[in-house]
């Protein structure tokens, strides 16, 4: 039977055999059995060929979905109760060992400036040697950020802290690679990214960042748990403007 849901990714994007071929650096030929025999390819080749369609592997390779839910478990690296269980030399680890993407969303993360003084001056010498940085802030003059200030039981601080982080990032905004933005969304979690490893703070109503649960992820070829979170990210990132 042919695998007809990666034949109409392909020509839903407007791409072709060799197109798909080429990106994944194969013969087009093994692109055309992938179609015309449903046969399922290596690991590697699914994920940079379902990447370059827009879609995820298990639509195009429903037969691997087994193999992405294992996958998937396994990127959980582990589980802290609240933020300051978060040891500090792992903070300062995963910033100092970032060599290609920092991605940060935030309603404010002040605690994170605060414990690491010299991250925009980082921040700023990854940019110029290729790293690229996006920092989400929450806008402090928005309604989602009073918000959240009164369901965290903080009022103001919220955004006072959200105007404290700004401020510290001023001297990296000028800095080609390094791109901040404001955003209202509402945040269901906070998102702290460097390269393959991920910290995600989990948004509990009624109590601020600092007290709720952090789950570490590192990206595995086929798990999803990573690439979820990181879809997150750019859908918010998307909606920012400018700092």
């Amino acid at each position: 039977m042919a695998n007809e849901r990666l034949r109409a990714a392909i020509s839903a994007q407007g791409e072709t055999i060799q197109s798909v071929a080429q990106h994944v650096g194969i013969d087009p030929k093994s692109v055309e059995r992938w179609i015309t025999t449903n046969r399922t390819p290596h690991r590697g080749h699914r994920w940079k060929a379902a990447t370059f369609l827009g879609v995820d592997e298990v639509y195009l390779w429903p037969i691997v979905e087994k193999q992405a839910e294992t996958a998937s478990s396994s990127e959980l690296i582990t589980y802290y109760p609240h933020r300051g269980a978060v040891p500090a030399a792992l903070w300062s680890s995963l910033i100092e060992k970032a060599k290609d993407q920092v991605d940060i969303l935030v309603y404010a993360g002040l605690f994170l400036f605060d414990g690491n003084p010299d991250l925009p001056d980082q921040m700023i010498e990854k940019a110029q040697v290729g790293a690229q940085v996006r920092i989400l802030l929450g806008d402090p003059d928005s309604e989602m950020i009073h918000q959240r200030g009164e369901e965290e039981g903080i009022g103001d601080d919220l955004a006072a802290r959200a105007r404290i982080t700004r401020r510290y990032l001023e001297p990296a905004m000028t800095t080609p690679g390094v791109e901040i933005r404001l955003h209202d969304t509402i945040l269901y979690n906070s998102i702290y990214r460097f390269d393959d490893d991920v910290l995600v703070n989990p948004h509990v109503l009624g109590a601020p960042a600092g007290q709720n649960p952090v789950l570490h992820f590192r990206y595995l070829p086929g798990a999803r748990t990573f690439r979820h979170y990181m879809k997150s990210f750019d859908y918010a990132w998307e909606r920012g403007r400018p700092a």
